[in-house]
């Protein structure tokens, strides 16, 4: 059996901020859920997420995913930290990884190689290690003569003949549940920091004659921790920059790359092409051979194949195939465009379906309503869904036609092969077939122009006056 103990409840004080640590973002999730997601993808059975600090937000970012929770009360040392997770965890069989969540670098593969390796030497306790070649800040792993592993030593208590050393702890723990919980109760605080470390389990095991190894990583980027704002940016561009290459080594054209920021769940078909300036995050799927951008934002969508969005703001919806979005549209709250569609300039659709060629080429509103094939919006069309207090539906169904500048006041229904002149404000259902003019009678007055203007100058000359 696999368990974790994810280390998130220090208040990262170098980010000086109120949030926890592992609530700051990464791409386009906290560094928590990255931990998390990491941890499920490797197949890890029981995950106990140890909070402290703002631990409500903690919770909150983890609501939906399968973790169980650990309260650290005291901040006093990531060896207490952990030990807070016994209760949850003693009668588990198997091992344990103990991981902080403020490392979104690490991967899943790594971590199963942990394991791998772990249970082929019968190791008890093995440290995940890595080379640098500035190992400032990082924990020193010992060795003897022989290159045995016998201790860590933090940085504030090295000597300088142990901070010259470039094989360093990278925070990652695995040990056999059975043993752990009694070990880490031998922990001690006598140290500069008045803290219990977690490192320090590693002398206490080797003491109780266990066998305990350091295996180095092949990938030093993988070990990068986040423990400031600063080293955020650095983890930050680093999956950023493996995101990237994955796709376009899948047959993903990014344009300008250093431009573009792509998170995890992507999913991107063949031959889709990324204009500079786009960012796509959430569970995105797009379909063969799309153009996304320039200057783009698509989020939590399904974008269908041959389909182009440039310069718009797509979030939480659907577009079929074939079809145009942009510039500057906004499709939000569960819009569902069909295939063939072009949705233009300025225009903004809400919890709204279409279905094939149907147009609003620019300057148009399409709130909570379903549209049907081969509708047209002129420019400015607005259905009005809101009443000051409660939303209404506008149904319009195939052929129909909306003038420029029309009002259409849900609920209402607009029957197929309608249509509505422009400038018209409807507030009736409209009968198939049918034309609805709704507005005042033009009255034209010949040579009045002349008179208005003349008057206008009449005042102005009086108020100078």
């Amino acid at each position: 059996m696999r368990n974790a103990i994810v280390l998130s409840a220090g208040k990262g004080t170098r980010m000086h901020s109120e949030l926890p640590k592992g609530a700051f973002i990464v791409i386009d999730k906290p560094m928590v859920v990255h931990a998390v997601n990491m941890l499920q993808e490797a197949q890890v059975d029981n995950i106990v997420v140890v909070v402290g600090h703002l631990k409500e937000v903690i919770y909150d970012l983890l609501e939906d995913l399968p973790v169980s929770f650990a309260e650290q009360a005291v901040q006093n040392g990531t060896a207490s930290a952990a030990k807070v997770a016994e209760s949850l965890l003693k009668d588990k069989d198997g091992d344990t990884l103990i991981i902080p969540a403020d490392m979104p670098l690490i991967s899943s593969e790594l971590v199963e190689e942990l394991f791998k390796i772990h249970n082929e030497r019968k190791n008890d306790l093995t440290v995940l290690s890595a080379y640098l070649d500035n190992p400032f800040a990082y924990g020193r792993i010992i060795r003897d003569n022989n290159g045995n592993f016998i201790r860590i030593t933090e940085e504030v208590d090295a000597t300088d003949e142990e901070k010259k050393i470039k094989e360093i702890n990278s925070g990652l723990i695995l040990c056999k549940n059975s043993l752990l919980f009694t070990e880490l109760s031998k922990i001690k605080n006598n140290n500069k920091k008045g803290e219990y470390y977690l490192t320090d389990i590693v002398e206490i095991m080797i003491k109780d004659g266990y066998k305990v190894d350091a295996h180095p990583t092949s990938d030093s980027e993988d070990i990068i921790g986040v423990n400031d704002r600063y080293s955020l940016s650095l983890a930050e561009k680093t999956l950023s920059d493996r995101i990237k290459k994955e796709h376009m080594l899948n047959g993903v054209t990014i344009r300008f790359p250093e431009t573009v920021m792509i998170g995890e769940d992507v999913d991107l078909g063949t031959d889709v092409t990324i204009e500079p300036n786009t960012i796509i995050y959430g569970f995105t799927r797009i379909g063969d051979h799309s153009v996304i951008g320039p200057n783009t934002e698509i989020d939590s969508s399904i974008i269908g194949s041959n389909t182009r969005v440039r310069m718009s703001l797509v979030s939480n919806s659907s577009v079929g195939s074939n079809t145009n979005v942009g510039p500057f549209a906004h499709l939000r709250d569960k819009a569902i465009i069909g295939d063939k569609n072009r949705i233009g300039n300025f225009v903004e659709v809400k919890n709204s379906s279409t279905k094939e060629n149907t147009k609003a080429s620019h300057l148009a509103y399409i709130g909570d309503s379903e549209i049907g094939s081969n509708v047209n919006f002129g420019c400015g069309a607005i259905t009005v869904n809101y009443d000051g207090k409660n939303k209404w539906r506008t149904i319009i169904k195939d052929n129909a036609f909306i003038g420029s500048n029309s009002n259409l006041i849900a609920p209402i229904e607009v029957e197929e092969n309608a249509y509505i002149a422009c400038g018209s404000t409807v507030n009736h259902n409209v009968p198939e077939g049918a034309l609805v003019i709704a507005r005042a009678r033009q009255v034209t007055k010949e040579g009045y122009a002349e008179k208005i203007r003349r008057r206008a100058l009449e005042k102005s000359e009086e108020l100078k006056k």
